[in-house]
């Protein structure tokens, strides 16, 4: 069994065939899906999908890029809709400089804020960080000085210093299918150096579809992909990538349940 750790399945890319995406990822061995929130105002169309599909579950938060729009959304509130039984990480929550949609101040508040609920609940914020390496990485020791919490950083594809520090503060390492491409080997010789332990697999899907799908359409079922090319890089078979992924994603998911064998 594999699991998408990051998709979104909300997005008008699939709202004509949800179904039949989930249908696909299922039948590729994809027992779990995770999709993401990235606004908490919308947060009832995505746990709606996560309800209709015994698959998938879902996150709350709010993306970087929309941080500015929801500066009102408080810690009480996300552990409020956090404790509805398909809801398993906060966020994505974090810095974009790339883009820059949101002013960087009001990035990092909103950063802070995801914090604090995931260090609240326990449950794990998926953190999306984009050319903003080094104020990340004082961002999360700052605020881990204060308490520990689990995280991500998903759809990794910074430098060397990011994927340290956060292994170093207990965080894991999500690859998408950027891992693929043939110009991502200083990427590649990353991921060759994160713990095992700390590994993830995700598609975030509708983007970022892995070689031999690059250009397209990305969803779940395609994650399959990139852990052939991660189970290379690190020098294992599929089989052991599949298992130690989902290992790991069932530690730091904690609150999902495992499939029962029949499914597995």
């Amino acid at each position: 069994m594999l699991v998408d750790s990051h998709c979104h399945l909300d997005f008008p890319d699939f709202a004509e065939e949800r179904a039949a995406i989930v249908a696909r990822a299922s039948a590729a061995g994809i027992g779990r899906m995770v999709t993401i929130s990235t606004r908490v105002k919308r947060f009832q169309q995505i746990l709606e999908i996560a309800e209709s599909f015994d698959e998938v579950y879902c996150s709350v938060g709010t993306h970087p890029h929309n941080a500015a729009e929801e500066l009102d959304v408080t810690v009480e509130e996300l552990v409020r809709l956090s404790a509805h039984p398909k809801v398993v990480a906060i966020g994505e929550a974090g810095l974009d400089y790339f883009y820059d949609h949101a002013p960087r101040d009001a990035q990092a508040q909103g950063l802070r804020i995801h914090i604090a609920a995931a260090r609240e609940t326990g449950l794990p914020l998926v953190i999306h960080s984009r050319d903003a390496d080094d104020d990340m990485a004082d961002i999360l020791q700052d605020e881990t000085g204060k308490g520990a919490f689990p995280f991500i950083l998903h759809c990794f594809s910074s430098g060397r210093r990011l994927a340290e520090v956060g292994v170093a503060l207990g965080g894991y390492v999500s690859f998408s299918g950027i891992l693929t491409f043939k110009n991502s080997a200083e990427l590649r010789a990353i991921a060759a150096d994160v713990p095992h332990a700390r590994l993830l697999v995700e598609t975030d899907a509708p983007y970022l579809a892995p070689i031999p799908f690059r250009g397209k359409r990305n969803e779940p079922a395609y994650v399959a992909h990139t852990a052939k090319v991660l189970a290379e890089t690190i020098g294992v078979g599929e089989a052991e990538i599949a298992a130690v992924t989902t290992d790991n994603f069932f530690r730091l998911f904690k609150k999902m349940p495992r499939p029962s064998a029949p499914d597995a």
